[in-house]
């Protein structure tokens, strides 16, 4: 079943999505005169921007943590490490290669998210189901973009986030396994570790969008400073192979055959399928996020955006990359996956990795930062699935999909990480297809919004 989902998501990515994200990032950039770079220094100061009149429920501070609660999630470590494992270390430049473009179409649907919004009275209601339907004037394509972003969250995160944390925590914690009626036989660490996150998750996820906007406020910078402290050392600690990893990174992301058995298209493919995973923009859930902020300024979300995917993409996601690479950890994976031996990925190749610098405690605090930044993300997508599905079966459709949500956690923290990666890929790319040609169709509105002035 992993192949033939694999299978699908590979004809998807290669050529199709890589090239439709690169070349709409490219189109984008050019369009608002490099918006990501000619106001990095205002996008800096949006980040603690304050309340600015306007419709909204959360402050633009809560907002900004809400779509990085989301997006900074187990991907940043299980699939960068996947990507370097599955695609080679050149997979590392073509992270960042869509990250730098990615900044604009995050920018777009942030804008477009303020811009395209409803409010029902104490709720907001926001996504590209609204600027797809409103902006663009395609009911048809809003509502198809509304079921495939509603199944994918459904599908795809409830197993994603909780496998990968399981995967990290069996890594510092092992046990036996434990036969369960109807599962069969699951590892006791796994199984329990879904059970809490399903419980905590619940905890939050039933008082709305504020009581998860109070929740990430306080965990999303917690998560990136811990795992920003704890790469640093693991860097620190191998400094010196720094210089041959970065040669690594660059000659083996355009060699059409490396010594290690990669090439530009594998570098390619798991690149920008680990990046946009990373940082999701594309994806359009940053519409929901930051079109629920108290602002009446559109532009001051797009630049939390662009520092959103900046943290992202060259922070969490660029040390995950190189503490596995600069320890070792990923050129031994792929030589035992080559040879078709057990081998490390996910959160585990990430965790090693931090042991070796830091044994025991480095392997904890992957653990924690996997714990936190899968948390987060669960929590921050259950609301993104619930506006989607909203949107096509109404406000009736809530309470079930917030137990149907936290039903699945258990049993994404047991499957196999190659079933959950593989579906995720599969539908998270579903899902673009309607959000581009809505940030292409209404990139004109967005270009006024980049070219404002201070």
């Amino acid at each position: 079943m992993a192949d033939v989902i694999q299978g699908l998501a590979d004809f998807l990515f290669m050529p199709y999505i890589v090239f439709i994200l690169l070349g709409a990032g490219l189109f984008l950039t050019i369009r608002f005169d490099a918006v990501q770079v000619r106001r990095i220094k205002e996008a800096f100061k949006a980040m603690t921007a304050k309340p600015g009149g306007g419709t909204g429920v959360l402050s633009p501070f809560q907002a900004f943590m809400t779509a990085l609660a989301a997006s900074v999630g187990t991907g940043n470590i299980a699939g960068v490490a996947a990507a370097i494992i599955s695609g080679g270390p050149g997979a590392l430049f073509w992270i960042w290669v869509y990250g730098f473009f990615a900044t604009t179409l995050k920018f777009s649907e942030a804008v477009l998210g303020v811009k395209f919004r409803e409010q029902a009275g104490d709720e907001v209601r926001s996504g590209p189901m609204y600027y797809l339907r409103d902006g663009l004037k395609s009911p048809s394509l809003a509502w198809i973009y509304a079921l495939v972003a509603g199944v994918a969250a459904l599908t795809t995160t409830p197993f994603t986030q909780p496998n990968s944390i399981a995967v990290a925590v069996q890594y510092v914690w092992p046990s036996g396994d434990i036969a369960v009626p109807l599962l069969g036989v699951v590892n006791q660490t796994a199984l329990f570790t879904g059970l809490i996150l399903a419980v905590m998750t619940w905890a939050v996820i039933i008082g709305g969008i504020k009581s998860i906007g109070r929740a990430v406020e306080k965990l999303s910078p917690l998560k990136v400073g811990l795992y920003l402290i704890g790469g640093t050392v693991v860097i620190v600690s191998f400094i010196d192979r720094l210089p041959y990893v970065l040669s690594l990174v660059f000659n083996e992301a355009f060699t059409m055959r490396s010594a290690m058995g990669f090439g530009i298209f594998t570098a390619m493919r798991y690149g920008v399928a680990r990046g946009i995973y990373s940082n999701e923009a594309g994806y359009g859930t940053a519409a929901v996020a930051y079109g629920t902020a108290k602002t009446n300024r559109p532009s001051q979300q797009g630049l939390q955006a662009v520092m959103e995917v900046f943290i992202v993409t060259f922070v969490t996601g660029t040390i995950s990359a190189l503490v596995i690479l600069l320890t070792g950890v990923a050129e031994t994976s792929i030589a035992a996956r080559a040879a078709g031996g057990e081998f490390l990925t996910s959160t585990a190749a990430v965790a090693s990795a931090f042991n070796m610098a830091v044994p025991v405690a480095g392997g904890w605090v992957v653990a924690v930062c996997a714990f936190l930044f899968g948390y987060t993300t669960l929590i921050g997508w259950a609301y993104y699935g619930e506006q989607f599905l909203e949107y096509i079966f109404g406000r009736s459709v809530t309470a079930p999909y917030r137990y149907i949500y936290c039903l699945l956690i258990p049993f994404g923290a047991i499957v196999r990480p190659e079933v959950v990666w593989a579906w995720g890929d599969l539908m998270n790319g579903l899902q673009i297809f309607p959000n581009v040609i809505g940030l292409i169709g209404l990139s004109g509105i967005v270009a006024a919004f980049a070219k404002e002035k201070n």
